[in-house]
């Protein structure tokens, strides 16, 4: 991965954590791994587990390969859906009710914030 991607990665998922703060989350983990993949940030909303995997493009990029949003494809979903119930195992969250979210950020030129979407319940 290019260090432009991650530097751009890396700004969303600050965004994202830093909004999810600000809307009453908890956050619970960011970039929790395992061998199979990686979580990029758990949160507790009430006393649901929210798994949200966010996506950032550049501004210069978002049109290119369709929305931020919509490279959370089946393959990404069963992954995400997978680590989950890793996650809820090892840390003895078993009867917790989850949501899957997806937040789609798009930077601009400057590093700002061009437009950010929150989709509750995305999958």
């Amino acid at each position: 991965m290019s260090a432009n991607r991650q530097r751009i990665g890396r700004i969303g998922e600050a965004e994202a954590k830093r909004r999810l703060e600000l809307g009453g989350y908890a956050i619970l983990a960011a970039n929790w791994r395992t061998r199979q993949g990686e979580l990029d940030l758990v949160a507790k909303d009430g006393e649901r587990i929210v798994f949200v995997e966010v996506r950032s493009r550049s501004a210069a990029s978002s049109g290119r390969y369709g929305t931020a949003a919509e490279s959370v494809d089946p393959r990404k979903q069963r992954q995400v859906r997978m680590l989950a119930q890793k996650y809820m195992q090892m840390t003895n969250r078993h009867e917790a009710a989850m949501r899957f979210d997806v937040i789609a950020v798009t930077i601009g030129a400057d590093d700002t914030i061009a437009e950010y979407r929150h989709y509750e319940a995305a999958f």
